[in-house]
C-alpha cells in the first residue's frame, strides 16, 4: 500500500480505504478461488496493483471516458485503474466465470459504482470504447482481431483511441505489422525490478465502424 501512495501522492481519502481493502479481499478470495497464482499473491500491491496502474503514468483518463478491459481474470488492469478514476466507465470481461465472480464480490466491497464485470467473449461484446485495455491474454495480432472494430472515432485524449496493453520482453516480433504503436518502459515510472521488462503498448486503432 506504501507502494501505491508512493507512485500516486494524490490519493482521496476514500481510494486510499479502497487500495487498502484489495489485499484482504484477494487473499481470502484467493482460497476459495484461485486468480492469482499462490506465490503472486504475497506481492500483489506490485505485481498486480501497481503493474495495471502503470496506465495511469501514460495517460489520465477524462470523466466520461468508456474502458473495455479484456481478460479481466481477476480483474487487472480494470480495478486499480476504476478506483483511480471513478469519473471514467469500466466494462471487465473475461470467459471464466469464477474470475468474473471474484471481480463482481470485489467491486461489490468497494462500492464501485462505475464498474460493470460480465463473462462474454470480446468477440461477442457490443459498443463502442475510448480504450481498450489488457494484460497480456494473446498476442497482439490476435488481440486486434477481437477489439478492432469497437473504438470510437472521436478521440478526447492526446493519445489515440485505441489499445493499451500491459506485456513484457522483447516485442519486436510481435508488433512488426503495427508500425503506429508505441512502447512505454515501466521501469522509467517505477523502481522495483518487477518493471524492469514490463511495458505499456499503445496501439491507435483504425476506426473500422
Amino acid at each position: 500500500m506504501d507502494e501505491i501512495q508512493k507512485y500516486f501522492p494524490y490519493l482521496t481519502d476514500i481510494q486510499k480505504q479502497q487500495f487498502a481493502k484489495l489485499d484482504a479481499l484477494y487473499h481470502d478470495w484467493n482460497a476459495k478461488i484461485n486468480v492469482i497464482s499462490r506465490k503472486d499473491i504475497d506481492e500483489l500491491y506490485t505485481k498486480h496493483i501497481l503493474h495495471s496502474l502503470g496506465i495511469a503514468k501514460i495517460i489520465q483518463f477524462e470523466p466520461g471516458t468508456f474502458v473495455l478491459d479484456v481478460g479481466t481474470g481477476g480483474g487487472f488492469p480494470g480495478i486499480p485503474l476504476a478506483i483511480l478514476f471513478p469519473e471514467t466507465r469500466f466494462y471487465l470481461i473475461d470467459v471464466i466465470a469464477k474470475k468474473i465472480k471474484v471481480v463482481q464480490a470485489v467491486v461489490d466491497a468497494l462500492e464501485l459504482k462505475n464498474v460493470k464485470a460480465e463473462q462474454k467473449r470480446a468477440e461477442l461484446v457490443k459498443g463502442d470504447f475510448d480504450f481498450i485495455v489488457s494484460r497480456a491474454v494473446t498476442n497482439m495480432p490476435d488481440f486486434v482481431s477481437w477489439v478492432k472494430d469497437k473504438i470510437k472515432k472521436k478521440n478526447k485524449h492526446e493519445l489515440r483511441n485505441g489499445i493499451l496493453y500491459l506485456k513484457g520482453g522483447d516485442l519486436t516480433e510481435e508488433l512488426k505489422y503495427f508500425p503506429k504503436a508505441t512502447e512505454y518502459n515501466l521501469a522509467d515510472f517505477f523502481q522495483d525490478e518487477f518493471f524492469e521488462t514490463k511495458k505499456v503498448v499503445h496501439l491507435p486503432l483504425k476506426f473500422t465502424s
